[in-house]
């Protein structure tokens, strides 16, 4: 069911905007942009039960030059996942990415905040 809803919302046309998108706008097929995406499948996979999810702002690569991207991180009970709704159609196991891909600065888990330290995260007050 993951990866079906990672390929919905990676379907869906990618066009940036400055405001944020809910989820309902982001599920209506007019183009979204990294953050409406990551939004709108975490907010799915939260109604569908998941825990330990969080929207992780970094960058695809190592050496991205361009701008952030927002994507997932899902700790499940078969291993953890990163889920980018705007690049990729399925999660990918955390072990299965090089140390040079995904590379998390900050992380959104409903109240809780982190902030990378040296590829993990760590809890902010």
């Amino acid at each position: 069911m993951v990866n079906h809803w990672t390929a919905s919302c990676a379907s869906i046309p990618y066009g940036f905007t400055k405001e944020w998108k809910t989820p309902a706008e982001t599920q209506s097929g007019a183009s979204a942009d990294c953050k409406a995406k990551a939004v709108a499948l975490y907010q799915t996979m939260l109604e569908y039960g998941a825990s330990n999810l969080r929207l992780v702002i970094g960058k695809r690569t190592s050496t991205s030059s361009g701008p952030r991207t927002l994507g997932l991180e899902w700790d499940s009970n078969a291993g953890s996942y990163v889920l980018d709704p705007t690049i990729n159609w399925q999660a990918y196991r955390t072990s299965d990415l090089g140390q040079r891909a995904y590379i998390p600065f900050y992380a959104f888990a409903g109240s809780r905040k982190f902030r990378a330290a040296r590829a993990t995260l760590v809890a902010q007050n």
